[in-house]
């Protein structure tokens, strides 16, 4: 077995598609919907980075709530979030808010910034240097930066 991405649920898939596809710089290769008798926004999109092969997807989902982070008691919590290397802290963190992420208001580490992408799910940026950007899925409750 081997995991190859994840899947992530949203209101409007397409759009945070292409949000990562910019992030990333993962082409879209491929894309289906919306079905028959459901909203413009169904639908189910694809990412690939063309050096190794990894994939994101993102799926419509008519109940998706926005997770709150950090938790709080009764509201949406994130299921997971993906940790991103990033040659350099700050520059990562000016390009993602260009793209359209948004700073949490909390941020537990020095040396980690966690932002939140159009639909409200947590990602990690952490510097890396020397290495190319990649996207590690790390389960919720790991340390993030940890991946």
């Amino acid at each position: 077995m081997e995991i190859t991405g994840p899947t992530l649920d949203a209101a409007d898939p397409a759009r945070l598609a292409r949000f990562y596809s910019r992030l990333l710089g993962w082409p879209i290769v491929a894309e289906e919907g919306p079905r028959a008798g459901f909203p413009p926004e169904d639908g189910w999109v694809k990412i690939r980075d063309p050096a190794d092969g990894l994939k994101m997807e993102f799926q419509w989902d008519e109940r998706f709530a926005r997770p709150v982070w950090p938790s709080v008691a009764g509201e949406q919590q994130m299921m997971m979030h993906l940790d991103i290397a990033v040659d350099d802290l700050d520059e990562g963190v000016t390009w993602a808010l260009e793209v359209g992420a948004e700073l949490a208001p909390h941020q537990p580490q020095h040396d980690v910034r966690v932002l939140l992408d159009p639909e409200g799910h947590p990602f990690c940026l952490f510097a890396s240097p020397g290495g190319p950007v990649a996207a590690v899925i790390t389960a919720s409750g790991q340390e993030p930066g940890s991946g």
